[in-house]
């Protein structure tokens, strides 16, 4: 497993610390998993990743840094990816990896597993397991509680999202457009539907940056609205298919600027 960063050191901004949020008593949260329990108290959190400025300069592919926060930008975990330098020098977007998430106390509370696979992508054939691209998140680490995986499509991408044995239990159904320019400074939306698709739980949001970040960095915000009594597994399920949303769409946009 990868080092756990110095949190001290650890800046959304330059010469802006991070402000973490204060950590629930475990005890009061029945059937959550340890280092979760932030995660019972709210309905909405905010993704940020984090700017690396030599990745900036360089144009050379760094490993992502990601701060997890409430809507009121208090921080409740740091995710950061571990992975080759090779799977990101040539599989850019696709690239096998690690996304490790740890709280305030530097302690891994989850982890999300992305398996390369050099096939997958095309969303007609994504019905077929080696040409879908999953991700798979524990928590605590070893211990599986959901997955997401891409589903056939024709045009607009398609999620399920998974519980622990591979039941569907919602579904994200995407825009057919991923465009953000200058000229087009909307949000890009992805819908957290029901299993049956009949109501709408929430959305995964792909957020404007604004001009600078967005032409000169390759750092993404996210937002991610759902039912706040929603199972704390399946809330972090949902987290690590915003990640996979990440890498799926928006990676590689970032990569070709």
């Amino acid at each position: 497993m990868a080092a756990a960063p110095n949190f001290d050191a650890i800046e959304m901004q330059p010469g802006q610390k991070a402000e973490w949020i204060t950590k629930p008593d475990p005890s009061e949260v029945v059937g959550c998993p340890p280092g979760l329990e932030y995660l019972t108290q709210v309905d909405q959190i905010l993704v940020h990743q984090i700017v690396e400025i030599f990745e900036a300069i360089t144009n050379i592919e760094m490993k992502n840094k990601y701060a997890i926060k409430n809507s009121l930008g208090q921080q409740m975990f740091y995710a950061f990816e571990e992975s080759s330098f090779c799977h990101r020098f040539w599989c850019k977007q696709g690239r096998g990896l690690d996304i490790h998430v740890v709280d305030n106390e530097q302690k891994e509370v989850m982890k999300i597993v992305r398996p390369f696979q050099c096939c997958a992508g095309c969303c007609w054939c994504a019905d077929t397991d080696c040409c879908s691209f999953v991700i798979q998140v524990e928590a605590p680490p070893g211990n599986i509680i959901g997955y997401g995986k891409q589903t056939k499509s024709w045009w607009y991408p398609h999620l399920d999202v998974l519980d622990a044995d591979k039941n569907s239990i919602m579904k994200i159904r995407g825009p057919c457009c991923f465009c953000q320019t200058v000229c087009c400074r909307c949000d890009i939306d992805f819908k957290v539907m029901s299993n049956d698709l009949k109501d709408e739980l929430g959305v995964i949001q792909k957020q404007w940056s604004g001009c600078i970040k967005e032409c000169f960095t390759r750092a993404d915000h996210f937002g991610m609205t759902f039912p706040k009594d929603l199972d704390v597994k399946a809330k972090a399920t949902l987290i690590g298919v915003l990640f996979l949303i990440e890498f799926m769409h928006f990676e590689q946009q970032n990569n070709s600027g």
